[in-house]
């Protein structure tokens, strides 16, 4: 294998896959389904582009015939540009420096997304797999944290894997564990009133600062005493709103909670916590509400599994060292797969400090090192000619 030409052939890719926009908001995956479908067709694929989601493409190839499914991801839509005068260069142009490739995307999640490309056509090169199907998916509404790509995929039967690899910045090491993810909305309401007369309101503002206030004191310890390894059960507020005036006692208030979940707790459970100490606050019972919003359980691969052993064989034999098994801080679309007891890995090139940022790249000899090693696996996996 020349990994000169390995390099030259996945950064070509990755630049055309840069200029391709599919940026959030909108999420408008289709231009780029449409180029990935049309060279995993021409690789040889049994090639889909499925969407619920006018707009929101999702691509599906597949290559062999029966178990085990070995399913690849990575999404490909991106977020916003931000604030254009903090790019040195266009952001949907790619350019080569400095051994990156620089661009919006690079990092997260198109640097994984060209390595992906260059492993399907690898495989087909090869002649495809001696047992079993591996797929490929590209998916778009990863961003949104939303339902019409992956869980979309994975509801309507489109993919069934045993083993889920999905590409994300773990500069080459892997994530087999992740955390669940809650979002829950709490609502107050009061009554309004003459902010010259408060007295004769009901402020739904002062209510919701109550209940936090709740929260912080009868939750939050909790959560703090939950750990597993480098992974704690964490709880954060990360929207208010309420009130129309200055002028006016509120008559209305929310917020929006964001708590994360040890794979060992489960989403209904998280619920039902939150639920319970809300009611122990001693508000009214009718002046608040709390509705779940969305979530879904952790997961934890086991370290002995036919993927995570693959992988990690893998990655000792390219870097002669042991591979590292990382804490995730965010949550990848494996979460929709999390009750399937399957394997779920996350596994790329980049850095976690490189992607939603201006100025996002990838280095060249990063996506090279992924692009041997996931080839190593597939073929100690299913085999390659």
């Amino acid at each position: 294998m020349n990994e000169q030409a390995v390099g030259e052939a996945i950064a070509t890719i990755l630049g055309e896959l840069i200029a391709i926009p599919s940026p959030f908001p909108p999420g408008d995956t289709s231009a780029i389904s449409a180029c990935a479908a049309e060279r995993l067709r021409r690789a040889g694929y049994r090639t889909r582009v499925l969407a619920r989601k006018p707009g929101v493409d999702n691509v599906v190839a597949e290559i062999g015939e029966g178990q085990p499914h070995l399913v690849f991801n990575a999404h490909s839509d991106t977020v916003g540009v931000g604030d254009p005068a903090l790019w040195r260069t266009d952001p949907f142009r790619p350019v080569r420096a400095e051994g990156r490739v620089f661009g919006l995307g690079a990092g997260n999640c198109k640097g994984s997304m060209a390595v992906q490309l260059w492993l399907a056509e690898e495989i087909a090169r090869a002649g495809g797999p001696r047992r079993g199907t591996i797929i490929f998916t590209f998916v778009g509404d990863e961003e949104n944290l939303g339902p019409e790509g992956m869980a979309f995929l994975r509801a309507a039967g489109h993919v069934r894997p045993d083993v889920l690899v999905l590409g994300a910045q773990t500069e080459n090491q892997l994530i087999v564990a992740e955390r669940g993810v809650l979002w829950a909305q709490v609502t107050t309401t009061g009554r309004a009133a003459h902010a010259g007369n408060p007295a004769a309101g009901d402020n739904a503002i002062l209510r919701l600062v109550r209940l936090l206030g709740a929260l912080e004191r009868d939750l939050a310890p909790r959560l703090a005493a939950r750990r597993d390894g480098g992974m704690q059960s964490t709880m954060n507020v990360g929207l208010i709103e309420g009130g129309a005036n200055a002028n006016v006692v509120p008559a209305r208030a929310a917020m929006t909670i964001d708590r994360r979940l040890l794979p060992s707790e489960r989403v209904d459970a998280a619920f039902a916590e939150l639920e319970a100490v809300l009611a122990a606050a001693g508000e009214p019972a009718r002046s608040w509400t709390i509705e779940r919003l969305t979530g879904t359980n952790g997961f934890r691969a086991a370290g002995d599994g036919p993927g995570v052993s693959a992988l990690a064989a893998a990655i000792a034999r390219r870097t002669g060292l042991p591979a590292r098994f990382l804490d995730a801080t965010g949550v990848s679309d494996g979460r929709y797969f999390a009750d399937d007891g399957i394997e779920i890995v996350n596994f790329g090139p980049g850095s976690g400090a490189d992607g939603h940022a201006a100025n996002e790249s990838v280095p060249i000899a990063a996506m090279v090192d992924s692009a041997v090693i996931l080839r190593d696996a597939v073929a100690h996996l299913h085999g390659l000619a």
